[in-house]
C-alpha cells in the first residue's frame, strides 16, 4: 500500500509511528501493526496513521484488521485523498470504483513531482512518451500539427517529444507541482490545470475562451490508468478534437477479456475491446493499436497498449 507521510501533530505518536515503520521495513509487520495501534490510541483521528496500520496489518496477513483500519480512513478522509476506497476494492471489501478520487490523484502527483523523472524514467524504464511520439510520426509522416493538446502533461516528457511537430502546444494536468516542472522546460505555449474526470464544461480545458474542436492532435501519455471508466475522458477528448484530428494515448493492458480492472498498484487496466468501444461511442475511429512494455514495476514488466484514433466528422 502507498504511504503518504503526514504528521499526527503529536511528537510521541510520531516517534512511535517512525519506530513502527522501522519494524515493518525490518520485516516485523506484526510488531509494527501492534505499535501503530498503540500510537492511534493517542491520535484516533489521524487518517495517515490508520493508513499505515492498514499497510502493516496487510503485510502481517491480518486482512480483516487492514480492512477495519481502511474503513476508519474513509470516515476521516471524506475526499479520499489516501485512496482508502481503492485499497478496500483491491482487498475485495468493496466494489471497484469507476474512477479514483481526483484529490488522491492530485496529491499523489504533487508529492511525486520532484522525483518523477528520476524514478520513472531512470529507474523504471518508462518509455511511453517516446514510443507514442514515434507512433504518431510513423502515421502522420511530416505532418505538422496546428495545435497539440497534451492531457495529463506531467513534467512535460511527451511535450519534449512532440514539440517540433506542433505549431502550438498546450499542456494540462491536475497537479500544480507537475505543471511547475513542465513550465520550467519552456516548451509549452499554454499550461493549465484540468480534471479529466469532470464533464467537458467543468474540466478546465475550455477556460479563458478556449474553443472546442481546436486541436488536431490530442494526446494522453500514461494518464488513463488513473481513470477506470474512460467514457467521460473520451468525450472530453472529442470536444477538444476537430474533424480528422489524431487522438493518441496509452493504457495498461487488462488481464480480463473485456472491460477494465483495478490492479494492486491502484492503477486501472483496460482491455482493447473496451477501449475500442469507448472510442467509437465518443466519435473516434481506432486506426492503430500497438502493444508494448511501458515500464517496470517491482522488477516485472508492465504491459500496455498504445492507441491512435481519428476524430470522425
Amino acid at each position: 500500500m502507498q504511504q503518504i507521510q503526514f504528521s499526527s501533530g503529536n511528537l510521541t505518536v510520531d516517534r512511535r509511528a517512525d519506530y513502527a515503520k522501522m519494524l515493518s521495513e525490518g520485516g516485523d509487520a506484526a510488531a509494527a501493526a501492534e505499535l501503530m495501534e498503540q500510537a492511534l490510541e493517542l491520535a484516533p483521528d489521524w487518517p495517515a496513521g490508520w493508513l499505515r496500520l492498514a499497510e502493516y496489518s496487510e503485510k502481517a496477513g491480518k486482512i480483516e484488521a487492514a480492512i477495519a483500519a481502511l474503513r476508519r480512513v474513509v470516515i476521516l478522509d471524506p475526499q479520499d485523498m489516501f485512496a482508502a476506497r481503492l485499497k478496500l476494492a483491491v482487498l475485495g471489501a468493496e466494489s471497484m470504483p469507476e474512477q479514483p478520487s481526483s484529490r488522491y490523484v492530485e496529491a499523489l502527483f504533487d508529492d511525486y513531482a520532484d522525483r518523477f523523472e528520476t524514478s520513472l524514467v531512470e529507474k523504471l524504464g518508462y518509455s511511453v512518451p517516446g514510443k507514442l511520439a514515434a507512433l504518431i510520426s510513423e502515421t502522420a509522416g511530416e505532418r505538422r500539427f496546428r495545435l497539440a493538446v497534451d492531457l495529463g502533461c506531467g513534467t512535460g516528457l511527451f511535450g519534449v517529444e512532440i514539440r517540433d511537430q506542433a505549431e502550438r502546444l498546450e499542456g494540462f494536468d491536475l497537479s500544480a507541482n507537475m505543471l511547475a516542472k513542465a513550465s520550467a522546460k519552456q516548451i509549452y505555449d499554454h499550461l493549465g490545470e484540468a480534471d479529466l474526470s469532470l464533464p467537458a464544461e467543468r474540466s478546465g480545458l475550455f477556460a479563458e475562451g478556449q474553443p472546442g474542436g481546436r486541436a488536431d492532435l490530442v494526446a494522453a501519455a500514461d494518464v488513463l490508468m488513473y481513470l477506470g471508466s474512460l467514457d467521460n475522458a473520451f468525450v472530453v477528448a472529442a470536444a477538444l478534437a476537430g474533424p480528422g484530428a489524431i487522438f493518441a494515448f496509452s493504457v495498461e493492458e487488462a488481464e480480463v477479456g473485456q472491460g477494465f480492472e483495478l490492479a494492486p498498484s491502484l492503477r486501472y487496466r483496460h482491455s482493447e475491446s473496451y477501449v475500442r468501444q469507448s472510442l467509437a461511442d465518443a466519435g473516434f475511429d481506432t486506426s492503430q493499436v500497438t502493444r508494448s512494455v511501458i515500464r517496470m514495476d517491482s522488477g516485472k514488466p508492465v504491459h500496455g497498449i498504445l492507441f491512435l484514433a481519428e476524430r470522425l466528422a
